[in-house]
């Protein structure tokens, strides 16, 4: 690590340019290229910043909250989730296991998807994954008819999958905007599309989608990325109006950056990614200075799609450990 502390954020940044268009089902805020915090890490300093602390871990709390009382919220219910091969989306097909849901999930990655539903099995629960790619609307449909034939039903979905894309508009080409359009606003319209349906005919149903807190809060090279997450609040909202008659709830959640594969580049050792984390968190998030744990957002996710919100519809919620809440105040030196 250099020592005026750019060792690990420009290595990580570096890297994390290189890994746009990549689905991870860890639906968050990417970070920022290497201009964006760097000028940020030198004037404070990393070493200045690295003794501070993440937040106590949400694996345990989540557990216990799971098992509290004998409580299991969605005992017996049929849950489905796209993009749930790493990231929030895994961590989200384990809670709701783990609260006794019969989880039908997709993504992309076969070994991964099949990891994941071997480590819910492992563990006692049920789940089943479909490859699928929700930028192909046969594929969606086949995996929302399968997940409904398997377990009879569709009580809760969780739209989740999609993609970063962190370029400038004039480097970006029509086709890396498409991809990134496609996967993350029209891949949620198709997953709506198609288990709408289901819960038409039960008369009821709870469908969460993945934005972004990017939607609330623009950076130079999100256009594409704030324009899906933007995309995806609009057909959450017209969606709630038009289903809510018919007792099927919808609403947003909104993600600040949480440490899952889509922020993490591959190859950056663990001792220096934990490095990096305490410096990012205090540089850019003012609230709770750290990034999130992917299972405290999936917590949030499980929080909406129960029964304790009967009446929150059309929403969108932000998670985000208060990045959106606004800036401290720095003074100019000398003042």
């Amino acid at each position: 690590m250099d020592g005026d502390g750019r060792g690990v954020a420009a290595a990580s940044l570096t890297a994390m340019n290189t890994n746009d268009g990549v689905s991870t089902g860890a639906h968050d805020v990417p970070l920022s290229p290497r201009r964006s915090i760097i000028r940020g890490a030198a004037t404070v300093g990393l070493a200045g910043v690295a003794a501070s602390a993440l937040g106590p871990s949400a694996r345990a709390a989540a557990s216990s909250r799971a098992q509290e009382g004998g409580r299991r919220r969605f005992e017996g219910r049929a849950v489905l989730i796209t993009g749930a091969t790493s990231g929030i989306g895994r961590a989200a097909a384990k809670a709701f296991a783990a609260e006794g849901a019969n989880v039908g999930f997709c993504g992309r990655r076969a070994t991964l998807g099949r990891q994941v539903e071997r480590e819910i099995r492992e563990a006692g629960g049920e789940a089943a994954y479909i490859q699928a790619d929700v930028r192909i609307p046969d594929q969606v449909e086949r995996f929302v008819d399968r997940v409904a034939s398997r377990y009879g039903a569709i009580d809760v979905a969780f739209n989740n999958a999609g993609i970063g894309g962190n370029k400038l508009p004039h480097e970006m080409s029509v086709e890396e905007w498409d991809d990134v359009n496609n996967t993350n606003a029209r891949g949620v319209f198709l997953a709506i599309k198609y288990e709408i349906p289901y819960m038409l005919k039960a008369g009821r149903g709870v469908i969460i989608c993945t934005s972004s807190s990017a939607a609330e809060q623009a950076r130079p090279d999100g256009a594409a990325y704030t324009a899906s997450k933007r995309a995806v609040q609009g057909i959450v909202k017209a969606a709630a109006i038009a289903y809510g008659p018919k007792g099927i709830r919808l609403n947003a959640i909104l993600p600040g950056t949480t440490d899952t594969p889509f922020v993490r580049p591959p190859g950056i050792p663990d001792a220096d990614w934990e490095r990096f984390k305490k410096a990012f968190g205090p540089l850019n998030i003012d609230g709770l200075e750290r990034m999130a744990e992917p299972e405290e957002i999936a917590s949030a996710v499980l929080g909406l799609a129960s029964d304790d919100f009967p009446y929150m519809t059309g929403s969108s919620v932000v998670v985000d450990g208060g990045a959106t809440a606004g800036r401290k105040m720095t003074r100019p030196p000398g003042t």
